[in-house]
């Protein structure tokens, strides 16, 4: 098979990757891609994951199999629906599934809905009604952009004049454009966060192992909220039985919630928890593979990912199976600056070790050379027997090559070593 993968970072690199493992695949097409993809056979394509027409055209002249969504921009846009009206066959979910994620409002009512435990909230047009909310809850409180915002929407206010002011720059000084014009402010919950993703085909849920996340820039959880600094799975701390209760009563009542809604969803649905002692509730829904979750989680599967999204396509079940030994982590180097105005064009070193893998993200081609383009430059993950043995292999090779004007966290999966 010729496969389409649409997006452009760590999180498409990983996935293609997966399926280049595949007997069944035998190119892999990443549009628009990046030129570190290359390193690894994948093939980028110069069209924008925006521009459906031409995506339309090139998997029709290249006779591709099937079509994969990584973002979750192109899922808002109708990517899916587009595909599928021009006959293609692609996996992701559809415009109107795809909301889940695009209106945390929605997702809110959803789950108010299908009795799917999560925190406290309201939602807030009006900057007048939302302060005097604030003021009668207090804080710690949470203020969330209702929309997208590149993972950067969300403020966990720790005094009142912080929420105050979070809720004022969205609503009244459009922080987030049309994102933020709708606020969500939560109540804050304590516990420890977990990703739990799984495969969806309408009623059917496939659930992946979890990992959790670093979204704060630096060590320590301190620091602006990014897109994600890195991950690491297993996460021993989160007990078997939370998991099991996550799946029974957050992702299946959401799938089947989102079928009876008229929304019916296919593809990756990501479900942010917390661990809380009331028990596991939702933090938020993704409509896709998370980022950088996504590189350390995909490893750990044994099966062929084609063949599991060609099984998903037909309306066949899947049986999931993993690794169940040693840890996988991966830690994002990020240019400095971000998750604000980032430096650029620093020469991204070659990489040669046979037991680290590198997933590429905001890079170009400078006369042959990787140079940084955005914001989160590059992932390396590596396996270990412990965490310990992980994260050794990692920062030893960060340490031996380091990247001028980036930066990185040091404590990826040290929570997993504190909680023992």
């Amino acid at each position: 098979m010729k496969v389409l993968l649409i997006g452009s970072g760590g999180r498409e690199h990983a996935i293609a990757k997966k399926l280049l493992e595949s007997p069944l695949v035998e190119t892999v097409y990443c549009a628009p891609g990046n030129p570190g993809m290359k390193k690894d056979a994948i093939q980028p394509v110069e069209i924008m994951e925006t521009d459906h027409r031409k995506l339309i055209a090139f998997a029709k002249e290249e006779g591709v199999a099937w079509t994969f969504v990584g973002p979750e921009i192109p899922l808002l846009n109708g990517i899916v629906d587009d595909f599928m009206a021009a006959g293609l066959s692609i996996f992701g979910p559809t415009k109107d599934a795809a909301l889940i994620e695009g209106s945390k409002s929605f997702a809110k009512d959803l789950m108010a809905q299908f009795n799917i435990p999560t925190a406290e909230s309201q939602t807030f047009t009006d900057f007048s009604q939302a302060k005097t909310y604030i003021e009668q809850k207090g804080a710690p409180i949470v203020v969330k952009a209702d929309g997208l915002a590149a993972g950067k929407g969300v403020v966990v206010a720790m005094s009142v004049q912080e929420a105050i002011g979070a809720t004022f720059e969205m609503l009244e000084k459009d922080r987030f454009g049309a994102s933020g014009q709708r606020v969500v402010i939560e109540e804050f919950l304590n516990g420890e966060e977990f990703s739990l993703l799984a495969f969806v085909r309408d009623e059917n849920v496939y659930p992946m192992v979890i990992s959790q996340d670093h979204k704060r820039a630096y060590n320590g959880d301190e620091g602006p909220n990014t897109g994600g600094m890195g991950a690491y799975t297993p996460v021993p701390q989160i007990p078997e039985t939370m998991i099991e209760e996550a799946i029974e009563n957050v992702l299946k009542p959401a799938a089947k919630g989102m079928k009876e809604l008229g929304r019916p969803f296919t593809g990756i649905l990501y479900a942010g928890m917390i661990a809380t002692p009331q028990g596991p509730k939702v933090i938020e829904f993704n409509a896709r593979f998370g980022d950088p979750e996504t590189q350390v989680v995909l490893p750990r599967l044994k099966n062929d990912l084609a063949q599991v999204i060609n099984d998903l396509l037909q309306g066949k079940s899947v049986d999931l199976t993993w690794e169940t030994q040693g840890y996988r982590v991966g830690v994002v180097v990020a240019a400095e600056g971000y998750p604000h105005d980032y430096q650029t064009g620093m020469e991204i070193p070659n990489f040669s070790e046979d037991d680290l893998s590198l997933c590429y993200a905001g890079v170009k081609d400078d006369k042959g050379r990787l140079v940084g383009s955005g914001g989160r430059l590059y992932l390396i993950e590596a396996f270990g027997e412990t965490i310990e043995e992980a994260q050794g292999k990692i920062y030893k090779t960060l340490k031996d090559k380091k990247t001028d004007h980036t930066f990185y966290r040091m404590d990826i999966g040290t929570k997993a070593l504190l909680n023992k």
